[in-house]
C-alpha cells in the first residue's frame, strides 16, 4: 500500500470510530499508533471540568527546536441523526463510486488521514524534520470546546511547547479542493433580552404595561444598528435576531414579559466586552424606563486573524502545485478551534470540501483526500526547507 492510498485507508479507520463528542471511541489509538511508529513521541491527556464530561486529547512530536509546525484537528463528530435516512451506515465507511461515506468524512477525519499519510511519507523520504512537528487532536471541538484544544494548549505552554505556525485540518473548501484557505474566523455571541411588563385586561390598557412594542423597538433598533462597516479581511458585524417569543394565547391579555434572542457574528474590530457594552447601551437608550433584562450567554468564540504573509505563500503555493487552483483567503463561516491557537502563533484553516459536513450522508471524494494528503506534503517539505 503506498502512503497516498494510506490517507483513505486511515479516513476509513477513523470513522469506523463512533467519536460522538465526547466519546473517543479508539479513534485517538488509531492517531498514536500510526505516530508511535513514526518515532514520535506521543503524550494522551484527559481534562475534566465540573458540568461538562471528560475528554481525551493526544499531543505529539517528533523533533526539537524551531521551526514547529502543528497539524491540528478534532476526531470527535456530531451525531448521526436519524440513521434510517442514512444511505450508507454512518459508521461503516463504505466507498462506492469513489466517494468515501461516513460520519466525519469532511468534518474532519479525512483531514486527520492526510495528516498522517502525509506526514508518514515525510519522514520515511526525509527523516524527522530539522525543527519540530507537532499533532494537537482533541475530542471535543463539536462540543462545549472546554476540556479540548483551550486546555491541551495550557498544558503544552506548561511544558515549554512554543508552536511557530499551525494548519487546522478544518473543511474549508466551498465548491471544489483548492478554492478556500481560512485565516481567520468572525467571533460569535449569543445573548437574550426580556422585557418586564405588568400583565392586565386589553380593555384598560392604563392599568397594565404591555412589553410587546419595547420589544419590538428594541428589535428594531439592533437589527438597523451599523456596528462597523467591515475591514480589509472582514465582512462587517451582523446582528440576527432567532426568536421573539410573548408566550401569550388570550387575545385578550396584555402579556407580563417578551422575550427575544439573537446572535451576532462579528470581527476583529470588537471585542466580547466592547461589544457587549455597545448593546447593552443600544438597549437601555432604546427601552428608556421600561424594566429589561439583558443576559449574555458565555461565549470563548472571538474573532481573530492571520495576516497574509510568508506561512500563507507557502500553503497557497502547495495547493496551487497540486490542484492548480488560487485559493480565495477568507474569513467566513462559523468558529473553529483555531480560534485558540490562534493566540499562540499564526493559524490557517485548510481541509476538504464543506457541502455535506453535518449532513446525512456526509463524505469526501477518494480523489480529493488523496490529493491533500499530497497538499500537506508540498506543506511539510517547503516549510522545513524553508
Amino acid at each position: 500500500m503506498s502512503p497516498i492510498e494510506n490517507a483513505v485507508r486511515l479516513t476509513q479507520e477513523l470513522i469506523r470510530c463512533p467519536s460522538v463528542t465526547p466519546n473517543d471511541a479508539g479513534a485517538l489509538e488509531i492517531v498514536e499508533t500510526a505516530l508511535r511508529g513514526a518515532g514520535f513521541e506521543t503524550h494522551r491527556i484527559k481534562f475534566s471540568h465540573a458540568e461538562t464530561p471528560d475528554v481525551e486529547n493526544l499531543f505529539a512530536k517528533i523533533g526539537t527546536g524551531a521551526p514547529h509546525l502543528a497539524f491540528a484537528g478534532h476526531t470527535d463528530v456530531v451525531p448521526p441523526g436519524d440513521v434510517t435516512r442514512w444511505r450508507h451506515a454512518p459508521f461503516a465507511g463504505d466507498i462506492v463510486d469513489g466517494r468515501l461515506y461516513g460520519r466525519g468524512a469532511s468534518d474532519m477525519k479525512g483531514a486527520i488521514g492526510a495528516f498522517l499519510a502525509a506526514t508518514l511519507n515525510f519522514i520515511s523520504c526525509h527523516g524527522a524534520p530539522q525543527g519540530t512537528l507537532s499533532f494537537l487532536i482533541t475530542g471535543d471541538e463539536e462540543g462545549p470546546s472546554i476540556n479540548g484544544t483551550v486546555k491541551l494548549l495550557d498544558w503544552m505552554r506548561a511544558r515549554g511547547e512554543k508552536l511557530d505556525h499551525c494548519i487546522v485540518g478544518e473543511p474549508t473548501n466551498v465548491c471544489a479542493l483548492g478554492d478556500t484557505i481560512k485565516i481567520g474566523r468572525r467571533g460569535s455571541l449569543n445573548g437574550v433580552i426580556r422585557v418586564i411588563g405588568k400583565q392586565g385586561h386589553v380593555a384598560y390598557p392604563h392599568r397594565a404595561e404591555n412589553p410587546t412594542p419595547v420589544i419590538a423597538r428594541i428589535v428594531a433598533a439592533l437589527s438597523a444598528y451599523e456596528f462597523d462597516q467591515g475591514t480589509s479581511h472582514f465582512d462587517p458585524t451582523n446582528l440576527e435576531f432567532s426568536s421573539i417569543d410573548i408566550g401569550n394565547p388570550a387575545v385578550n391579555v396584555i402579556p407580563a414579559t417578551a422575550t427575544a434572542q439573537f446572535n451576532v457574528r462579528f470581527n476583529d474590530l470588537w471585542t466580547l466586552a466592547t461589544l457587549e457594552a455597545r448593546i447593552r447601551h443600544i438597549v437601555a437608550q432604546t427601552a428608556g424606563q421600561i424594566t429589561t433584562h439583558l443576559e449574555f450567554l458565555p461565549s470563548n468564540a472571538v474573532s481573530f486573524l492571520t495576516e497574509p504573509g510568508i506561512f500563507s505563500d507557502l500553503v497557497v503555493n502547495a495547493v496551487k502545485q497540486v490542484t492548480g487552483r488560487t485559493p480565495e483567503l477568507s474569513t467566513s463561516g462559523g468558529t473553529s478551534d483555531a480560534r485558540f491557537i490562534s493566540h499562540d502563533c499564526p493559524t490557517l484553516e485548510f481541509g476538504l470540501t464543506n457541502e455535506t459536513i453535518h449532513a446525512v450522508d456526509e463524505n469526501a471524494t477518494t480523489a480529493d483526500i488523496k490529493m491533500l494528503e499530497e497538499i500537506y506534503r508540498h506543506i511539510l517539505i517547503s516549510y522545513f526547507k524553508t
